[in-house]
């Protein structure tokens, strides 16, 4: 573990590329005393370092020739574009030049690469996206947020246990609230996936698992951490985020209908203010996958400045306080459970 971590940055990626990635990059660098990699096409990433002040920022260029399109298969990506940026970026993890990976790129790609370049931690089966997102009180960590759409219930439970080691590093929270995703609150409900998690997350050693949640539940902040498959958890994520976006255009719309209201939204202005960055996700940066030798980050593609500064700045956090030590010792704390829990 460094005591100044080394983030390799994924300078290509996402829908706008160096422009956005570069001094988003070089701000979290900056601010949180960080060492970034860039990686990427030389020349470009250049062009956006000169518009910048680079004073005491620790930072290098790593080249890498080939971009990753949205449109192209993960396991095409993997075979045939090995100086893809996402590539290069994931082996520096690999060969230990660097800590961690973020990248706004093609999603599929960085957890195909973050699996089978960078390998897996000790005993787990699956890594899982964990989103990070707003609730009344504090936030709350929903995953498997994408990585894994078909699980088993020891899947769950394994996503469980790196849940809440990710809540108390990351989060602070001391003992993390688990609720487990289902269909109702009671004891049996739910799938045969769930009611067997459910069976197997009771059993887990040092959990605080609470029970069922339900979808309504994820926001109040009652709950600190939510488990469900990926095909779930994708959807959940992704509804709560349009959901999000409509409030606020339809509030905007709401405080433009006529004099009153405007005069309304100038006096609420920063009230105003406030809930739109709470429910941002640029707030939040990205969604850590846990459960790698290394850390990768995945954030949207339509990411700012703000966001990539913002997931570097979590990747340096999760380096200093060892999360990905936390998460092995977790794991081999419960190897017998997981073990019990395949044979079901």
């Amino acid at each position: 573990m460094r005591e100044n971590p080394v983030i390799a940055v994924d300078a290509m990626g996402g829908d706008f590329g160096p422009s956005v990635v570069v001094p988003g990059a070089i701000n979290a660098a900056r601010l949180h005393d960080l060492h970034v990699l860039l990686v990427g096409d030389t020349s470009k990433v250049e062009t956006e370092l000169n518009k910048l002040k680079l004073d005491n920022v620790r930072y290098d260029i790593v080249h890498a020739e080939e971009v990753v399109h949205m449109n192209e298969k993960p396991s095409d990506i993997l075979r045939r574009k090995k100086n893809a940026s996402i590539q290069v970026a994931c082996r520096l993890v690999r060969e230990g030049a660097a800590d961690g990976v973020v990248s706004a790129g093609h999603s599929g790609a960085t957890v195909a690469c973050g699996m089978f370049i960078m390998g897996r931690l000790p005993g787990v089966e699956r890594p899982a996206l964990s989103a990070i997102m707003p609730t009344e009180k504090d936030p709350v960590v929903v995953l498997d947020a994408g990585a894994n759409v078909d699980c088993r219930p020891y899947h769950l439970f394994q996503f469980g246990l790196m849940g809440d080691a990710f809540a108390r590093d990351l989060l602070g929270y001391a003992s993390p609230r688990m609720g487990l995703l289902s269909i109702g609150e009671e004891e049996g409900k739910g799938n045969s996936q769930v009611k067997e998690a459910y069976e197997l997350l009771k059993m887990a050693h040092n959990l605080n698992f609470i029970g069922n949640a339900e979808g309504r539940d994820i926001f109040t902040g009652n709950v600190d951490v939510v488990i469900c498959d990926g095909f779930v958890g994708n959807v959940t994520v992704k509804t709560s985020e349009g959901l999000a976006m409509s409030l606020v255009r339809m509030l905007k719309k709401v405080f433009t209908s006529g004099p009153l209201p405007a005069l309304g939204a100038l006096l609420a202005k920063g009230a105003f203010k406030r809930f739109v960055r709470t429910i941002d996700y640029a707030e939040y940066g990205g969604a850590p996958l846990l459960g790698l030798k290394g850390l990768a980050i995945v954030c949207h593609g339509r990411s700012n400045a703000t966001a990539m500064t913002n997931a570097i700045k979590m990747g340096g956090t999760f380096v200093r306080k060892g999360t990905n030590g936390r998460l092995a010792e977790t794991i081999l704390a419960n190897e017998e459970l997981t073990r019990f829990s395949r044979s079901v």
